[in-house]
């Protein structure tokens, strides 16, 4: 499936270039030129300012937690004056942000790093995802769908746009997992680049492999009921039961049957019924109707 179909453009993966010093002499290049791909923060600052120490690392931590969407160059305001003054810096440190050659926002002295990720946010808004979201979209509905291949090529397609797209990678991984190909989910999970590693949807797509190895030794469900009606108080029976109904793609009552054995005896084998929920709750989507009332059921259960 080639890339053309989602009308992208190619955005840079994560490289040792995200972050750069640059002088006049490269300003065009390094800034203005590189601003029409991808959106460039210029970080004004001189070796004898202390603010600008406290400003300037927490500008290179939020550029490189972006992925590739934003690019810091830092200029030292000494060293080069007269591209300061053409830009009217009049304190530092000062930030500005361009994008297609031209400043589009900036600030002036330190601030938050809440609001430093919330200017690159901003930043890489402006320039769009190139088709990104909606492509997003078409895969995760091919492979609810059950369209695992052609939902694999769609996420590989992203992959080769945006390498860091932690929803794209997740996606492969599910992609595997619907195809029953456990190693292969269990390889790329090992090897999250370290960009992406605590995004939710890795964290998600942790659990759900969890979840994939245990329905592979899940026992029959026929006789796990069976074993449950025959006693009541059955916790391994209750327990083995909840897997062989998630293995067979019963989520709710999967969540009832934990839910019940938390109420039975919630200490049992370590809070297991707990543990298990919330193995379930991290795999689906935190606004699925199944996990807000799980979550909404075992609370009640917890603080009663």
């Amino acid at each position: 499936m080639g890339n053309t179909m989602f009308g992208m453009n190619k955005t840079p993966a994560v490289t040792a270039d995200l972050v750069k010093d640059t002088t006049e002499a490269g300003f065009v290049t390094d800034v203005v030129e590189a601003s029409r791909k991808i959106p460039v923060i210029i970080d004004f600052w001189a070796t004898w300012c202390s603010p600008c120490k406290t400003l300037g690392p927490q500008l290179e931590t939020a550029v490189k937690a972006a992925g590739g969407k934003v690019r810091l160059v830092k200029i030292d305001v000494d060293q080069n004056q007269t591209i300061a003054s053409q830009l009217q810096i009049q304190s530092i440190p000062t930030v500005y942000a361009f994008w297609q050659g031209q400043p589009v926002d900036g600030f002036q002295g330190v601030v938050s790093q809440t609001e430093i990720n919330k200017f690159i946010d901003r930043i890489i808004a402006l320039a769009g995802d190139g088709g990104l979201a909606e492509a997003l979209k078409t895969a995760e509905q091919m492979l609810t769908e059950g369209a695992v291949t052609d939902a694999a090529e769609t996420f590989a397609a992203i992959l080769g746009e945006e390498a860091e797209n932690a929803a794209a990678y997740c996606g492969m991984i599910r992609c595997h997992l619907a195809l029953d190909q456990i190693k292969q989910a269990e390889a790329m999970l090992s090897a999250v680049p370290s960009v992406m590693g605590k995004a939710k949807e890795i964290d998600a797509a942790r659990a759900q492999l969890k979840l994939a190895k245990q329905a592979v030794n899940a026992g029959s469900e026929q006789e796990l009921r069976a074993a449950v009606e025959k006693d009541p108080v059955d916790c391994d029976a209750r327990f083995n039961l909840a897997l062989a109904l998630h293995a067979a793609g019963k989520m709710e009552e999967a969540i009832d049957t934990l839910l019940d054995l938390f109420k039975l005896n919630r200490e049992w084998n370590d809070g297991a019924a707990k543990t298990q929920l919330m193995i379930i709750f991290d795999a689906l989507k935190p606004s699925d109707p199944v996990v807000l009332n799980g979550r909404r059921r075992l609370s009640s259960m917890i603080f009663s």
